[in-house]
């Protein structure tokens, strides 16, 4: 239940008639209303808005008397998915009184009155997450207590309201908390004093259809070159179709995975037609994942488990492209094709495990507090600033490039379309991994870089035990602190990695690979070092790679295991694809800040599923143990995904409905 406040004591605006005749605050809480809020209160002072939170069970939404928006402005304020707490910021030029905010990453990290790199200017609301109430009640009787904004000093302020809704929001910002930043685009949203301003506000509202710019705004405002001209030019004509279908945006998600599915099939079964229907095929299902996310802001559908499911459908619709791949450059006679798969598909993952950490680093770095005299003549800090200036100059060459040579998801889907269809499976299996290697070391220095620059322990903010997907075996360990979780995590990785050369090259040579069985424990003791640093600090400059490192040790030893063991290649490829999927539900609970999935101790870990593969390679089970665990792995995912998404949430609804059912005896 969403609560909406408005703050009208000492505001000229508040009063004004509108075109139609009736006040304009009046007006305001009709649009608040219809923008999703069940009850609208005004106040005369901070006071009494402090006592409302105090009562609210839901998200509040506070707004000043002198906001003149559309109605579309403040429903996407309330049913912003960035965040629990989401404040309006216009680009206006400022008037007296009103707060100016400096964001970065989307984020308000500094406001007040006056700030010499502000971006814009507070739109005078707010909406304020369930969990971040109490900061906002204090926020409140701070800024109205003595030396504060007060009931008297409302009136006083220049425009009154202003003033107050204002001081309020400054205040929230010292307190710390969290608040995103939403932008205005294409629809209108002006503060006013006067009937001059409030004329000009209302003139320029009705010069705006506001579902037209509902629909443009459902493109995402920034997005990578292929997108944004061979799919954004025409996927919001799709958009409005499904919405007038009636489609969710899971639905059309569902119907991405089916296009990417009957791809996939095709790429295997080869063939000239089946390769251009497939490269044909793909396409449009990634033109439909940009919609499903389309159709979500347009309809302003959004919910948790959308979010969840999105992402986790995105790295399996590649994946399951991987697979086809993989099985039509074998199938066309190629020895190693399902290796190259395994490779694309593992190569992929640890670069999106690097991305989520270094998106999730550089947030934290928004947050804090800037040093006096910025670090600006280190290598960091001067790319950090040719970074912006960059991504500042939008449109450019240079602009583009950046944004296409880190290799994204469109630019993949493209490549892999068009040279499959051309070429055939093994040449685009072969670019997938050559643009992908260049794109992840091209990435990976310049923000090993910049991170060094910016020195954020990231991982330090969370639960590294879970990210780090350690299981019991790694909790027993003994720590080595010297030498740090990363440097450990790096050299756990290369006893795999070289164990698996040495077998791929005597596999090339006709030799056994299988003589190398008794080097497994070896390359096991070696990879079990990177539990040596699980009981450590992760506060060194660059341990928010050490989940990625962990990821790239733990398919490579299942790689060892598929070689050394003589486990059917496909066997491989679909054991690392549960270990993939198992992972980026991890990632995905980290970008949208939700606890551990439910049966998460039940993995095993990483170190427990090793040592399982490892012994039963030794013993001759290598095939038969590895279709298990993964079998296993898969079963337990899905146990946690429907307790986490329908059971759990069942019981916290009746959990809530209880109280309410029992009322008071007598």
């Amino acid at each position: 239940m969403t609560l909406a406040i408005v703050l009208a004591v000492g505001a000229p605006a508040a009063g004004l008639p509108t075109g139609p005749g009736e006040p304009r605050i009046d007006r305001l809480a009709d649009q608040l209303r219809r923008a999703g809020a069940d009850r609208v209160h005004t106040v005369a002072g901070l006071a009494e808005l402090a006592a409302l939170v105090d009562t609210a069970t839901g998200p509040v939404l506070v707004t000043g008397a002198d906001l003149v928006a559309h109605t579309a402005v403040l429903k996407h304020l309330v049913t912003s998915p960035v965040g629990p707490t989401v404040a309006l910021v216009l680009t206006d030029p400022p008037a007296a009184g009103q707060t100016v905010v400096r964001e970065e990453r989307g984020q308000v990290v500094d406001a007040g009155p006056e700030l010499p790199d502000a971006t814009g200017v507070f739109g005078g609301a707010l909406r304020v997450g369930r969990d971040d109430l109490p900061a906002l009640a204090a926020a409140a009787r701070a800024a109205g207590g003595p030396g504060g904004t007060s009931a008297a000093r409302d009136v006083a302020g220049v425009g009154g309201s202003p003033a107050t809704v204002d001081r309020l929001f400054a205040a929230l910002t010292d307190l710390g908390t969290l608040t995103f930043a939403h932008r205005v685009r294409l629809l209108v949203a002006h503060r006013v004093a006067d009937p001059a301003g409030l004329a000009a506000a209302e003139a320029a509202l009705a010069g705006v259809d506001e579902d037209r710019a509902e629909l443009r705004l459902s493109v995402k405002e920034r997005d990578d070159f292929f997108t944004t001209y061979f799919v954004s030019t025409w996927s919001p004509y799709v958009t409005k179709v499904c919405a007038r279908l009636g489609l969710t945006p899971t639905g059309v998600t569902m119907i991405s995975v089916l296009f990417a599915v009957v791809a996939a099939v095709l790429f295997g079964a080869g063939g000239r037609v089946a390769l251009v229907a497939g490269g044909v095929l793909l396409y449009l299902g990634f033109v439909l994942d940009c919609v499903d996310g389309q159709l979500a802001r347009y309809t302003r559908h959004f919910s948790a488990w959308g979010g969840w499911l999105d992402t986790m459908a995105d790295r399996a619709k590649e994946y399951l492209v991987y697979a086809g791949l993989g099985y039509g450059a074998t199938h066309a006679g190629f020895r190693y094709g399902w290796a190259l798969a395994i490779a694309a598909m593992t190569l992929q993952t640890v670069r999106h495990m690097t991305d989520a950490w270094y998106g999730v680093l550089h947030d934290e770095a928004a947050r804090r507090p800037r040093p006096a005299t910025p670090a600006a003549g280190g290598i960091g800090g001067k790319l950090n600033a040719a970074s912006t200036r960059v991504q500042a100059d939008t449109g450019s060459v240079s602009y583009w490039l950046k944004r296409t040579v880190v290799f994204p998801i469109g630019e993949r889907w493209a490549l892999i379309a068009v040279t499959a269809a051309l070429f055939g499976p093994l040449v685009s299996l072969v670019s997938v991994l050559v643009w992908g290697v260049l794109a992840f070391g091209y990435t990976g220095a310049l923000r090993t870089l910049r991170a060094r620059w910016m020195w954020v322990p990231v991982l330090d903010t969370v639960d590294a035990t879970l990210h780090r997907d350690d299981g019991p075996l790694a909790a027993r360990l003994p720590v080595v602190r010297p030498m740090g979780p990363l440097t450990l995590a790096v050299l756990g990785a290369l006893g795999p990695a070289v164990l698996l050369v040495v077998g791929l090259f005597r596999l090339a040579g006709d030799g056994d690979p299988g003589g190398l069985r008794w080097w497994l424990p070896v390359a096991l003791l070696v990879l079990l070092v990177a539990g040596l640093g699980a009981g450590a600090a992760h506060n060194g400059p660059l341990d928010w790679l050490v989940p990625a490192a962990l990821r790239a040790g733990e398919y490579l030893f299942a790689a060892v295991v598929g070689v050394v063991g003589g486990v059917p290649a496909w066997l491989v490829f679909g054991y690392v694809f549960v270990l993939t999927v198992h992972h980026y539900d991890l990632t995905a609970r980290l970008e949208k800040r939700q606890a551990a999935p439910p049966l998460h101790p039940w993995t095993l870990g990483w170190e427990g599923r090793s040592v399982l593969l490892a012994v039963a390679a030794i013993a001759g089970f290598a095939s038969p143990v590895m279709a298990t665990l993964g079998a296993y792995l898969l079963v337990v995912f899905v146990a946690s995904v429907v307790l986490a998404w329908v059971v759990l949430p069942a019981r916290a609804t009746r959990a809530a409905a209880v109280p309410a059912r029992g009322g008071s005896p007598g």
